[in-house]
């Protein structure tokens, strides 16, 4: 059945062919190879139209775009980046830059739907007639959509994909708008993307304030941009550019008369100090980069890529002090060669990282020793010890602590200089940094008080031992931490988080991040201010007396010592603050182990602190003095007890009693000690008076018959501690 109607349809169709005239017949042939030519060219045609979207990646016209750190007026401090470009939008470009390019690119731009058919024409005929590939037809839309989207790969498909990929971006975009992502995308040499990076490298301005000429030259270098370049072959860039002129001109976009002008002038390029040459900087920007990634959760490779604007609260003056001053400052000696060190400085007010070094000659790629963590040795005793024994109101200032060898446990602490007083004021334990004062009294408040205390000044520990008291931590805590505790005490007792970031912009400007500032009352107002002036009394008469700094500074030092070196040390500190900055200063080694030691103590850092204050004092001005709160008075300073006290007596006559006795001594200078008077009575030492900071008693009557034997003690009026007593006179009677 099948075949049958086969059959029948084909002797129909031979019936109806029959009665064509015999010409149509003699044109069948040509006419399907016609109708199928016309076919195959709409339908080239359409892939061409339509096949752009798949060559197309619209991600890929959101093009990469270097992020800048700044400071809050605007100061450019780095640029972090993996292409170095800086887009910009096509309105801020102005239009004699872009006419330069049109000139010499394509010079129909405005004309052409993407392809240029004379350009492609002119070229085929001079490559034709060279017999060789002398000159491309590709238009603008062309390279962008090459460079964007494909390879350089010389074939029929890649050519057929960029003519399609050129044809779709034409129809989605204003000729502006594509020359905008043409002149931010294409490369101008010297590592160098983008028509704003190119006008910063080689002109040292935004490319809003190019001239002409300025203009001109860019636009000859993305031919060939090593051959050009104007700092490399001047003269080359001055033919280039003097011939993007004469094209300008040409196309009647300037006037013979400024042409000639201009190309009669320099090149007048200024070559910008690239990050590289610079490093003072790059500790404080690592430190961002992390609080970035940290806080913000933006990575490293998206800042390179994103086109943020990162507002920072660095002061660029005290960060080139302390850069300058820790690459070249004195170092505590060590066993392996040069020791290194890390410096923070955070402002009390507001919690802000001013300054950051995170070594000697720290750059990019090296460990940023500011947010590297270290025991901080004696430098925790305030945070840990004594500031929590002052909140816990079972202690003041002139409370006596026990100072003696003690063991607790397996755990002994030893006094570094290994003298002992019996008892000492928690004021003199803390300006002497002696250990086993500091230890007795952690295990007096208890462990988990310290460690309540340091969470709230974010400084948790895992560790439960009392050497907690001494600094002796599993992980220990990095400059920028203690540098952001301190200034609790600075800030009368309040905490704020250090930060780097004040605020993040994204490419359009918007800001999509803001540092907000919050704070909490760890130490009171009173407790601040007593460790404020205990500190300061460390800094003059102290384990801080090390160097010279003529401001207000209060402080500690901190020294750890080695585990397995006997006698040596392996981490020494200077920790402390002024009226205005918190600051923190480490040394030692990146490596452990015994054969890396330190053979100085903490008078290292110490000095080189008070160097680096001196040197921020001249470009900050620093205060005089710490402001006393409101309802505070100063904390008087510790009594110092003199030893070996003489005692004379006489006897005078004269006055209502005939006969008188007098005690005389010689006095210390502090007239606040109170001379307690004893005699010796039947083997009983009684108390007659006490005088204070006079060196004489008097005796009333008293029998000329009975000998009578005396002795001075020294009291300290604050603690109540009395001194070693004097050596005992006897006043007698003699004929």
């Amino acid at each position: 059945m099948e075949l049958f109607r086969k059959d029948a349809l084909v002797l129909k169709l031979k019936e109806i062919t029959e009665k064509f005239p015999p010409w149509v017949s003699r044109l069948k042939w040509p006419g399907g190879i016609l109708l199928a030519t016309l076919v195959l060219a709409v339908i080239g045609y359409l892939i061409i139209i339509f096949g752009g979207s798949f060559v197309v990646d619209e991600k890929k016209l959101i093009l990469d775009s270097k992020t800048t750190v700044e400071t809050k007026d605007g100061q450019v401090i780095e640029e972090i980046y993996a292409k170095n470009r800086k887009a910009v939008p096509a309105s801020k470009i102005p239009k004699h830059v872009k006419q330069s390019f049109v000139a010499i690119e394509d010079s129909r731009y405005y004309d052409h739907a993407g392809i240029d058919i004379q350009a492609i024409g002119r070229a085929v005929y001079r490559d034709i007639a060279a017999m060789k590939k002398v000159e491309g037809g590709s238009t603008i839309t062309q390279q962008l959509a090459k460079n964007l989207f494909l390879t350089n790969d010389k074939t029929w498909m890649r050519k057929t994909k960029e003519m399609m990929a050129a044809i779709y971006l034409e129809r989605h975009y204003s000729k502006d708008e594509l020359l905008g992502k043409y002149l931010n995308q294409i490369y101008f040499g010297d590592g160098v993307y983008g028509i704003e990076a190119a006008s910063r490298y080689y002109f040292n301005q935004d490319v809003s304030d190019l001239s002409v000429a300025q203009g001109a030259l860019l636009a000859g270098l993305p031919k060939a941009p090593n051959s050009y370049s104007p700092f490399d072959h001047p003269g080359k860039a001055k033919e280039r550019r003097d011939l993007v002129l004469q094209r300008m001109e040409d196309l009647g976009m300037i006037d013979i008369n400024e042409m000639l002008k201009m190309q009669g002038s320099t090149l007048a390029v200024r070559k910008k100090q690239t990050q590289s040459d610079e490093t003072w900087s790059n500790s404080y920007v690592d430190a961002v980069i992390k609080e970035a990634a940290d806080k913000y959760q933006i990575t490293r490779d998206e800042l390179k890529r994103g086109g943020y604007r990162i507002i920072v609260e660095m002061d660029p003056a005290i960060q080139k002090v302390a850069y300058n001053k820790m690459k070249n400052g004195e170092y505590v000696p060590g066993s392996k060669g040069d020791v290194e060190g890390a410096f923070a400085l955070v402002d009390t007010s507001n919690g802000a990282l001013v300054a950051a070094v995170g070594g000697r000659d720290f750059k990019h790629g090296e460990i940023n020793r500011t947010l590297r963590k270290h025991q901080p040795g004696s430098t925790i005793k305030p945070l840990a010890v004594y500031g929590p024994a002052l909140m816990e109101n079972a202690f003041v200032p002139y409370s006596l602590l026990v100072d003696e060898p003690k063991t607790y446990g397996s755990y002994q602490p030893e006094n570094y200089d290994h003298q002992y007083d019996g008892t000492v004021s928690l004021y003199e334990a803390l300006v002497e940094s002696k250990n086993a004062p500091a230890v007795w009294l952690l295990n007096e408040i208890g462990i988990d008080t310290s460690k309540k205390y340091l969470k709230e000044l974010d400084l948790p520990t895992e560790d439960k031992g009392l050497s907690i008291a001494l600094g002796g931590l599993s992980n220990g805590y990095s400059p920028v931490q203690m540098a952001q505790a301190y200034s609790s005490i600075a800030n009368q007792g309040k905490m704020q988080e250090s930060y780097t970031i004040q605020r993040i912009m994204d490419r359009n400007g918007k800001i999509i991040h803001r540092h907000t500032s919050s704070e909490k009352q760890v130490f009171s107002t009173e407790v601040a201010w007593d460790l404020t002036e205990m500190l300061k009394t460390t800094v003059e008469d102290g384990t801080a007396v090390s160097g010279a700094y003529a401001k207000a500074l209060a402080g500690k030092t901190g020294t750890q010592q080695h585990p397995t070196v006997k006698g040596k040390n392996k981490d020494v500190w200077f920790t402390g603050y002024t009226p205005e900055y918190a600051c923190a200063l480490w040394m030692g080694y990146d490596q452990s182990g015994k054969e890396y030691y330190l053979n100085g103590g903490s008078e290292y850092p110490t000095r080189l602190m008070k160097d680096i204050l001196t040197d921020v004092d001249r470009v900050a001005g620093l205060s005089d003095a710490f402001s006393v709160p409101k309802g505070l008075k100063p904390l008087p300073k510790p009594v110092q007890l003199p030893s070996n006290i003489s005692v004379t007596s006489e006897v005078n006559f004269g006055g209502l009693s005939l006969i008188k006795g007098t005690l005389k001594w010689t006095p210390a200078s502090d007239k606040r000690i109170i001379y307690r008077v004893y005699r010796v009575e039947n083997g009983q030492d009684v108390k007659i008076g006490e005088v204070t900071g006079e060196g004489e008693f008097a005796l009333n009557v008293f029998s000329v018959f009975q000998n009578r034997t005396y002795y001075v003690v020294p009291v300290d009026p604050l603690t109540g501690k009395e001194g070693e007593p004097s050596n005992q006179t006897t006043l007698q009677f003699k004929l």
